[in-house]
């Protein structure tokens, strides 16, 4: 069979957003795939069952039930906008439910199935913004990653009559409002939002709910609890969040008329409610049973409280949903992107196929690793089994800092495996601060960036040399994002690298605590303390590494001024330097930008190595 190449990346088909149909005979999902031609991410709604084959049945995403299951409501775009669409399970053609100014949200059934509730933008006297107008500015939540300027759109609640069309707008004001969870009995909806004034400034967020047919929504939280989400799960109020400070793991909170009460878990671990780039699913009941997704050692698992795992190793759960007692879950393997699996009385069956089965994977080992203070650390190390040894090493650093690296097949870092086919060795490391290893590992490194976590870096590297398996001739770093922070650092603080490609730069936490949509955030709760300290742009005159800056022209998360101070340093210092600007893309285009901007950032990394470690022409 052959090796992944980087044309693949136009091959795969991953399934996200599974919806079970009320009684557990069908799943509904979104698959993703890449249009080469178009030059688009396509979205379409599939359909599978335990007994037949996989089936398409319309283009669109957010695929969601009605409570009889005879009807899907999804996502489709019309104008550009994405608009709320009815689908017949009986047979017929979709249908328009909604024609939102500035478009719909995921939809969310009322308990009888005649309305449909969402979150959406709604625009100042709700009509869009002129685009050329001035932006005017007087707080700090004036911008938003992959939205840019918000020109006063805020995102609030709306319900839509099944019948009529008929739509009411539920909440207004000066806030956004998060999704919508219908109460059982239908009279009031729950969300999460932060109505605070100074919210630019604090981190903040409550659960409120609002009549079903709006007005004045009702605050059932205090400020100690810092709400990212919730919902009704039968007579539950389930709520993910934090108490008091924001900095450690979400929790899991029922709320009732005596408050919020922390959920027994029996887990060190951060709860994962899902997001781009942080797999994971909101919770779910499972008889009367409360099912959850939590982080463990790179992995996001499906847990059933108190604490029983319900995946096997190795299996990484990027959704799931819960009818008629069984689960519905998508779930990447070292052999997958993501695929549909159905559980059912604790066995999992594989629903779909859609990862290309021709293809020969290289599956990444586990290993762990001591720092110098005694911390062990874990990584993957992916490489030909028979590789040469010892051959070039690339050190490849997640973001967040509480990301983490999965043991799972990435079709977003292509070049994984296309290095290893041509002899490379590729280290993915969970430093301190990385997701799944406990609240201690996961705060290990606030106010310490670049201080705490390069002993990580470099003992994994100190021993994978020693051990033979890496040429310390021949070693290279890169990382994006939080990573890319981290490639700066390194080549300012070890000349053992040869190349060094470095995406969403971070290269100066002042001005970037200035100019990120969450910069001042950033400097308050994750890098308290002397920001200068942490800048690895105090160290570049130490930075000899020939070095390729990859950067969206869009990002709002770390401003493209952080790769240009980067760029223009190293080049006034005549190190070889070379930045690439994506037009148009935002912090997270590595995950869902264009796939010529996907596929050009692979490629590049490969170029760039080839040129600075193995010697091969630019």
């Amino acid at each position: 069979m052959p090796r992944l190449t980087l044309d693949d990346l136009y091959r795969f088909a991953v399934p996200s957003d599974p919806a079970m149909r009320p009684d557990g005979g069908a799943v509904a999902y979104t698959l993703t795939t890449a249009d080469r031609d178009a030059d688009e991410n396509r979205t379409a709604i599939w359909l599978v069952t335990p007994d037949a084959e996989p089936r398409r049945l319309a283009t669109g995403s957010a695929p969601r039930w009605s409570p009889d299951g005879r009807t899907l409501a999804f996502l489709r775009p019309v104008d550009g906008r994405p608009q709320l669409h009815l689908l017949p399970m009986d047979g017929g053609e979709p249908s328009p439910l909604t024609e939102a100014a500035l478009g719909a949200g995921p939809a969310r059934w009322s308990p009888d199935g005649t309305r449909v509730a969402y979150a959406g933008p709604v625009g100042p006297g709700g009509e869009a913004p002129d685009p050329n107008a001035p932006v005017v500015a007087e707080t700090l939540e004036y911008k938003a990653d992959g939205a840019g300027l918000l020109r006063g759109i805020t995102t609030h609640l709306f319900a839509v009559d099944v019948a009529s069309g008929e739509t009411t707008q539920l909440t207004e004001g000066d806030f956004h409002a998060g999704e919508p969870s219908w109460s059982p009995d239908g009279t009031r909806l729950a969300f999460a939002a932060s109505m605070a004034p100074d919210r630019d400034l604090e981190v903040g967020g409550a659960v409120y709910t609002v009549a079903a047919g709006g007005g004045a929504p009702e605050r059932l939280t205090d400020p100690e609890l810092i709400c990212a989400g919730v919902w009704w799960l039968g007579e539950r109020m389930i709520v993910a969040g934090q108490k008091g400070e924001p900095v450690g793991h979400v929790r899991l909170f029922t709320l009732d008329s005596s408050g919020a009460a922390e959920v027994e878990t029996g887990l060190d671990r951060n709860v994962m409610i899902g997001g781009p780039g942080y797999p994971g699913a909101a919770p779910a009941l499972l008889g009367d049973d409360l099912l959850f997704c939590a982080r463990d050692r790179g992995c996001s698992h499906l847990y059933q409280a108190p604490a029983d795992k319900l995946v096997p190793e190795d299996v990484s759960v990027a959704g799931a949903s819960v009818a008629a007692g069984k689960v519905a879950y998508v779930a990447a393997t070292p052999y997958s992107a993501g695929e549909v699996y159905l559980l059912e009385d604790g066995k999992a069956v594989q629903l779909t196929h859609h990862t290309p089965a021709d293809l020969d994977l290289y599956v990444p080992a586990r290993r762990t690793f001591t720092a110098p203070d005694g911390t062990v650390v874990e990584g993957f190390v992916l490489r030909e089994e028979n590789a040469q040894a010892p051959g070039p090493l690339l050190l490849d650093i997640h973001g967040g800092p509480h990301n983490a690296w999965a043991p799972v097949l990435d079709n977003v870092h292509l070049y994984h495996q296309t290095l290893a086919a041509r002899g490379w060795t590729v280290l993915t490391l969970n430093p301190r601060a990385s997701d799944g290893y406990g609240e201690d590992f996961f705060t290990a490194a606030v106010g310490a960036w670049g201080l705490a976590d390069t002993q990580d870096f470099q003992a994994a590297l100190d021993d994978l040399v020693a051990e033979g398996v890496a040429d310390p001739e021949r070693l290279a770093v890169t990382g994006y994002s939080y990573g890319g922070y981290m490639t700066c650092w390194l080549t300012g603080a070890t000349d053992r690298f040869k190349a060094a490609i470095a995406g969403g730069v971070v290269s100066d936490l002042t001005s970037m605590a200035g100019t990120s949509d969450l910069g001042y955030l950033l400097k308050e709760y994750e890098c308290p303390g002397d920001l200068i300290a942490q800048s690895p742009i105090t160290r570049i005159g130490e930075v000899t590494a020939p070095t390729l800056l990859l950067h969206g022209e869009s990002d709002d998360r770390c401003p493209i001024g952080q790769s240009e101070q980067w760029f223009a340093a190293l080049r006034e210092r005549r190190v070889p330097v070379r930045l690439v600007r994506y037009p148009g893309a935002g912090h997270l285009f590595i995950l869902n930008g264009r796939p010529s901007h996907r596929y050009d950032y692979n490629e590049r990394i490969i170029a760039w190595l080839e040129q600075w470690v193995s010697g091969s022409p630019s």
